[in-house]
């Protein structure tokens, strides 16, 4: 699931950074090169341009914004499973050596003796 949310968010990353250049701005920006400027609008109509890209923009912002917290939260999830994972496997490690460890007045066994004394 992690990595279809990180595909889709690399593609709103995408056409989000393709609608914003393509507003004209004060300069004309991106849209003029590739016809927008002067009479090339026609498509959208007068000002329709205009509306759908602030449109599409005030969407995909909205689709960035909300995918960034998601991934945040699905990533910061993770480590905390990990962190209890951790703890768990440590606590067992420790238990296991508390039980092969010998008790108080007890002599070690020749199994539990390291060789060579």
């Amino acid at each position: 699931m992690y990595t279809f949310i990180s595909i889709v968010y690399i593609f709103v990353c995408l056409f989000l950074i393709l609608v914003v250049l393509l507003q004209s701005g004060k300069g004309g920006g991106l849209g003029s090169a590739f016809g927008g400027g002067g009479t090339g609008q026609q498509i959208f109509g007068g000002a329709g341009a205009g509306n759908l890209l602030t449109r599409l923009t005030a969407v995909f912002a909205f689709a960035f914004m909300a995918l960034s917290v998601w991934l945040a939260f699905l990533s910061s999830s993770g480590e905390q499973a990990l962190d209890r994972a951790v703890r768990a496997q440590t606590a067992a490690q420790e238990a296991a050596a508390e039980a092969e460890a010998p008790v108080d007045g007890e002599e070690p066994t020749e199994a539990s003796t390291p060789e060579g004394e």
